[in-house]
């Protein structure tokens, strides 16, 4: 049996969604994009690094309870990062997102919080409304989804630009790129 494999490769102007695209960046190394890494167009709304965000989150499967401090892996698009819940904002109604209780001191398993996240490694996040794909998330935690959460407000850091100032340098941390 012959096993080969066949690469084609057609140009175009343009991709449409589903499309599998493959592109090049001037002044970025092919070595320097990984897992988490995001394109964005420079001059309009160009992806920058999240300082912190405040999310939705339902938590799903959680042994115990579940306060600020706790620091799960949040799956967002392509990034695998440790994000620390800095602070529970409000408990909130799964269904509606109105306000049950202010400030709580822990939430579990089948309620639903707003949450100040800050990454402990570079991530770039957006909010759901704006962005979907970098706005939904899943809370890993002892090789389970422990939980699943929208980006409602993000707080970004200063962008980085590149040399030729016309893309914006990725946006990437060191083992979690794309």
């Amino acid at each position: 049996m012959n096993n080969e494999i066949l690469h084609k490769y057609f140009y175009f102007d343009k991709a449409l969604p589903g499309d599998n695209v493959g592109f090049n960046i001037r002044n970025v190394s092919v070595k320097d994009l990984r897992r988490g890494c995001v394109c964005s167009d420079s001059k309009n709304d160009p992806a920058q690094e999240a300082a912190s965000f405040i999310a939705q989150v339902i938590v799903l499967n959680h042994p115990g309870q579940i306060s600020a401090g706790y620091a799960p892996v949040l799956d967002c698009h392509t990034s695998h990062i440790a994000c620390k819940f800095a602070e529970l904002i409000s408990k909130v109604d799964r269904r509606t997102g109105k306000v049950i209780e202010e400030a709580p001191q822990f939430i579990k398993s089948g309620q639903a919080a707003m949450i100040k996240m800050i990454p402990t490694k570079p991530m770039c996040v957006e909010t759901f409304a704006d962005y979907p794909p970098l706005g939904r998330f899943a809370i890993r935690d002892m090789r389970q989804t422990v939980a699943v959460g929208v980006v409602k407000e993000v707080e970004k850091k200063a962008p980085t630009v590149s040399k030729d100032a016309k893309v914006a340098a990725p946006i990437c941390s060191k083992g979690n790129k794309k």
